[in-house]
């Protein structure tokens, strides 16, 4: 392995801050830093896609576009900057015309964009051949991402026939979905379609040191591309499944920087510059460039505090390039090393965690290992569970997840579909506190899917299940005719706004109206002293059934008028909550006297919604 280097592509803007801190890195911050990066030599640099489109419009009130421009301008072509597409999703929790993808593409790559690493939630081909062939013809780099999985564990206490029912097998013997055969099968095919690099993408850390070793070798074999390997430490693999990920001739590896790394975001790239260097690679990257980066995101991440769920436990200082190590750790880096070129699995996994611990870097998360959870699904699920005040509902949600996941047909968890699934499994455990059957309650986008909209899942979805959810037991693909543009009158003033609108209509038109509110501000004259306003009158006291909310959220569209009569089950008005948006269908027939919320307003659980005569 002498003389070999090995690319990093850095995720600390983009997904170290999304798996650790909900995506609430300000522009402010990452100003501070650009400065520093110009330096450090990182092949790739990831700072867009992803949750960022939505979470700086949603939760930081800044624009998308402006986070592109200026990092790109700040960096002057001296690292490829890279963003997260969810192939027909975008950057989205739906599927999008081709022409809003090409928009998006368009507009990017003319930003700054160089690389689009590109996944489908479902690894449904079918799904990511349009936007490889798009970015290549735009002129960027189209990276192909196979996402990873594992095969559901069997539940504790099986119902008959079920395994029988999900692989048409007994269930003592499950037939093996997510074989290595699976991932390179799929990353050929987008190879075959255009794909420049391919990316293992096991975004839940679930890709053991053995799984890595496996698949990565039998990548190397099949493909002509660099493959690339992205994870995470949540379960505690990540360190480790790194090193034998190196060992069987990686390309490129995804890392952060200390204080962005570990838990459950990417290993920090300086464990694994001491693993390199213990086994004669070279990390192709200006290390001491990295230390300045590294004494900066400190800050950062103080910054971040109410979204940080270790920073009462963060990592102990450290410079690779300064400090000396104890025997104790160097002697686990042997042990590491001695071990994985021996194939020694459990040895290695001990002497890594043994490293980890010393660093202080958060011990493997037994509650995420064991639902098989990506690690930013659990950061923002208790990110916003804690917004709604429903933080009780985190272990039961947690522990729906696998359930979710079968009957929805063994989907992997990224997303979007780990944002369906996991606001679905709280929804579920909503059902339960409540006493309701399961599944009362569904998010519009947990619908989509089963009903065959987001694609085709690994395993097919029982028609049993898909009629309990959408009232039909036939699959149903996305029909792109039936994709309503938003009006963007009055709201969009160039191209890039309509294209925000277009992608995440609820949360780009509350961004937008704050902008041309502030607009108008600035150009009215100043107000004229206004008189006292007269006392409210008190509000009519309820004296009808209601509807309430079934969790908190943000009301988008209200369907119905007083006076109006509804039918059981007619669409009452559509609200958001983790993301999701969900119709919230009458409980009864009648008619409506009062509508109790205004679009906009936010709602916590239990509110009354509509007040029927």
């Amino acid at each position: 392995m002498e003389n070999r280097k090995l690319k990093i592509r850095d995720l600390t803007l983009r997904d170290g801050q999304q798996s650790l801190f909900a995506t609430r890195l300000s522009q402010a911050e990452i100003d501070k830093l650009l400065p520093y990066y110009e330096n450090a030599g990182f092949y790739i640099m990831e700072v867009w896609g992803g949750a960022v489109p939505d979470s700086v419009m949603r939760y930081l009130d800044e624009s998308p576009w402006d986070r592109l421009r200026t990092v790109a301008k700040a960096m002057g072509g001296r690292s490829l900057l890279s963003a997260l597409s969810r192939g027909r999703n975008l950057f989205g929790y739906v599927p999008y015309p081709d022409y809003v993808l090409r928009g998006f593409y368009e507009e990017a790559i003319k930003n700054g964009l160089n690389v689009m690493r590109i996944f489908d939630a479902l690894n449904d081909i079918d799904n990511v051949r349009e936007s490889i062939k798009m970015i290549n013809e735009l002129g960027g780099i189209a990276d192909g991402a196979v996402c990873y999985t594992v095969d559901p564990k069997a539940p504790e206490a099986p119902k008959p026939g079920f395994f029988g029912r999900l692989f048409g097998k007994k269930a003592a013997e499950p037939e093996m979905i997510f074989t290595d055969e699976y991932f390179v099968e799929k990353a050929r095919e987008m190879e075959r379609i255009g794909a420049k690099m391919i990316t293992l993408k096991d975004m839940a850390g679930l890709v053991t040191p053995a799984r890595a070793a496996s698949i990565i070798s039998k990548l190397k074999a099949a493909l002509t591309v660099p493959v690339d390997f992205h994870t995470h430490c949540t379960p505690g693999y990540g360190l480790a499944s790194s090193v034998m990920a190196i060992i069987n001739g990686v390309d490129i590896l995804d890392t952060n920087i200390w204080w962005f790394g570990g838990g459950s975001a990417a290993p920090a790239i300086e464990l694994v510059y001491l693993f390199a260097k213990k086994l004669g690679v070279e990390i192709d990257v200006n290390m001491e460039a990295v230390g300045e980066i590294r004494d900066r995101l400190l800050d950062a991440r103080r910054s971040l505090a109410d979204f940080d769920l270790n920073k009462d436990h963060m990592p102990r200082p450290f410079d690779p390039l300064k400090d000396t190590l104890p025997a104790s750790v160097e002697a686990d880096l042997d042990r590491a090393v001695a071990a994985a070129k021996a194939g020694d699995y459990d040895t290695l996994l001990d002497a890594c965690h043994a490293i980890e611990a010393y660093f202080g870097f958060p011990k493997p998360n037994e509650l995420v290992k064991n639902a098989e959870v990506p690690g930013g699904m659990y950061s923002n699920m208790v990110a916003q569970l804690k917004a709604l005040g429903a933080s009780d509902l985190l272990e039961d949600a947690m522990a729906l997840i696998p359930m979710v996941r079968r009957d929805a047909g063994l989907v992997p968890l990224v997303t979007p579909t780990s944002q369906i699934v996991g606001a679905q499994a709280v929804n579920v455990a909503i059902d339960r506190k409540k006493g309701q059957p399961d599944y009362s309650n569904c998010s519009n986008q947990f619908i989509s899917l089963v009903k065959g909209e987001y694609g085709h899942t690994p395993v097919a979805i029982t028609a049993e299940f898909r009629e309990k959810i959408t009232g039909s037991p036939v699959e149903k693909p996305y029909d792109v005719s039936s994709y309503k543009e938003p009006d963007s009158a009055g709201l969009a003033t160039n191209n890039e706004e309509k294209l925000l609108l277009a992608l995440l209509p609820t949360v780009a038109n509350g961004f937008l109206k704050r902008r041309r509110a502030e607009e108008a501000a600035a150009a009215a004259p100043a107000p004229a002293a206004k008189e006292e306003a007269a006392p409210a009158a008190a509000a009519e006291p309820i004296t009808g059934p209601v509807q309430r909310a079934p969790m908190g959220g943000r009301v988008v569209e209200i369907a119905v008028k007083p006076g109006q009569t509804v039918a059981k089950g007619d669409v009452l008005l559509v609200y958001e909550a983790m993301k999701m948006e969900n119709d919230i269908n009458s409980e009864m027939a009648g008619t409506v006297k009062r509508v109790l919320v205004a679009p906009d307003e936010v709602v916590s659980t239990d509110q009354p919604l509509v007040e029927f005569e």
